[in-house]
């Protein structure tokens, strides 16, 4: 068991990750330059946006991120 693991079962979920910061990884690639990711402590969901930053993932970006993603796939196979 991990410090932060430790630390999360008696503390709160959403306050270690405000004081020891996001555990992020990578759940999905859109495209190769969007990518969906999620916090492995506190199960937030995050995305890319046009300036490369990550934002929160919202229901109107994940929409986004489907079409782009459907629109991505139709192009890789025409070619």
């Amino acid at each position: 068991m991990s410090f932060l693991e430790f630390i999360s079962k008696f503390v709160g979920k959403k306050v270690v990750c405000s004081v020891f910061g996001h555990k992020i990884v990578t759940v999905r690639n859109v495209t190769n330059h969007f990518k969906e990711y999620e916090c492995t402590c506190c199960k937030i969901e995050l995305t890319n946006d046009l300036a490369d930053r990550k934002t929160f993932l919202t229901p109107e970006l994940k929409e986004i991120n489907e079409t782009l993603l459907d629109h991505f796939n139709r192009r890789m196979l025409s070619l």
